[in-house]
């Protein structure tokens, strides 16, 4: 009903934000990743929507970007998965992360996630792998793009980085773990793949 809602930041309060529109206070359910990214009260704010309605209940849920609604909206299609374990996901981990957990069936990951067991975890690679595989690249651009770096690099240094990613995971790291490590160590075209795995080494620790 709603696609985003733009206004006045009016109030924060634990899992909702109340947004002013022209005197109407909206307020939307949001994760803490999401409060924790809002600016002064009283600034303008813009956030995406979901409508969440059933018998007892129309409330609106938040998210920062188009690209998080959008994932919540295939979350929240898979059994087991309503909107307050999709928010969860989504405020556990970026968006880029859930979609390279799904993408590389990254169970240890997921089933970390409050309201996210094993078998639901599972439901989720199960359901989603080839829709979500269907919104990135494969191969070294995929890994460099998921691991939160832009593909623009030679394909050289997006190699190093899947060969790095790789290497973590062999060693015992999730999947996404290694991802996020890769991307926190900030490689450059002068690391060969072990200097990125020694450097992402210690933001697992």
């Amino acid at each position: 009903m709603f696609g985003y809602v733009r206004g006045m930041l009016a109030e924060i309060e634990e899992g909702a934000v109340t947004v002013d529109v022209h005197g109407l206070g909206m307020k939307i359910l949001v994760g803490s990743s999401l409060i924790g990214a809002m600016p002064a009260l009283g600034s303008e704010v813009k956030i995406y929507t979901y409508t969440y309605v059933k018998e007892d209940a129309f409330q609106l849920i938040g998210f920062a970007s188009k690209e998080e609604l959008e994932l919540f909206k295939k979350l929240i299609t898979v059994s087991g998965v309503g909107p307050k374990a999709g928010v969860a996901l989504l405020s556990s981990l970026d968006a880029s992360e859930v979609r390279f957990a799904i993408y590389s069936a990254d169970i240890k990951t997921l089933s970390k996630v409050p309201g996210i067991g094993k078998k639901t975890a599972e439901r989720l690679i199960l359901e989603l792998k080839d829709k979500v595989s269907l919104d990135i690249p494969s191969g070294a651009e995929g890994i460099s793009l998921l691991a939160g770096n832009d593909p623009v690099g030679s394909a050289e240094m997006m190699a190093n980085q899947k060969d790095a990613v790789e290497a973590l995971v062999a060693l015992g790291y999730s999947a996404t773990e290694a991802a996020r490590a890769v991307r926190e160590c900030r490689p450059d075209e002068s690391m060969s793949a072990d200097d990125i795995l020694k450097k992402s080494l210690p933001y697992l620790l």
